[in-house]
């Protein structure tokens, strides 16, 4: 598999056990297959980057996809839950955590390498909205594709880092690509708002329905 990371440096060797605790799926080493996702990622407003290059070998790893048919919405923003930091403010949004992370929890522990949607600004406001009872799991499955802004795949353990190899780097101009990450996620938000959020959809699957009917994974409303 080849990967790309975007940085703000050359990164020839990535290091186990780096990184910030309260990223999307804890602490580890985040790519993407998509190079022009790494280009956007690794600048800033004012600053320029590097879309370092790898290739892995995934023979011998163990690899949860957590946008496969095994596995649905919300067991993706438990996971979001638990590793970066809501703002539980209303009794529905803390009850919505109990009974999400009691039914939605999924062990990645014991995998190495994990793939799934990226959360960035964007995509964290619609998991806010869906926790709030915003927005329904329609919705919220919908928004995870608007603007095509992307997935990650994400090395976790010692032997998926030992795995990688580093294959070069390219320089990438923030007055380029800045633009272009910024106009993604505006396409990305512009959608969202079209998507009549504040009406109420009778029959689909609110936050407040999930607790009430106990709704589990294996419904068939979820897929």
């Amino acid at each position: 598999m080849v990967l790309y990371h975007g940085s703000e440096k050359i990164i020839d060797k990535p290091v186990y056990g780096k990184g910030k605790i309260y990223n999307d799926f804890g602490r580890g080493f985040y790519c993407t297959e998509n190079l022009d996702l790494a280009r956007e990622w690794s600048v800033d407003e004012d600053r320029d980057g590097y879309a370092n290059s790898y290739e892995i070998d995934i023979s011998k790893l163990g690899i949860i996809d957590l946008n496969s048919e095994e596995y649905c919405v919300l067991h993706w923003i438990t996971i979001l839950l638990k590793n970066r930091q809501f703002e539980l403010s209303t009794p529905l949004a803390k009850e919505g955590y109990s009974f999400l992370t009691e039914n939605y929890t999924v062990d990645v522990d014991n995998y190495d390498v994990i793939k799934g949607y990226r959360a960035d600004d964007s995509y964290f406001s619609y998991a806010q909205d869906f926790i709030n009872g915003l927005i329904s799991v329609a919705q919220l499955s919908k928004a995870l594709h608007l603007g095509n802004l992307g997935e990650q795949i994400v090395l976790k353990s010692r032997k998926a880092f030992d795995e990688i190899r580093y294959t070069g780097s390219e320089s990438v101009a923030s007055s380029e690509w800045y633009i272009r990450k910024m106009d993604r996620e505006r396409r990305a938000r512009k959608e969202y708002f079209a998507m009549n959020k504040d009406k109420y959809i009778k029959g689909d699957l609110y936050m407040p329905r999930i607790i009430d009917e106990e709704v589990t994974a294996d419904d068939p409303r979820l897929r």
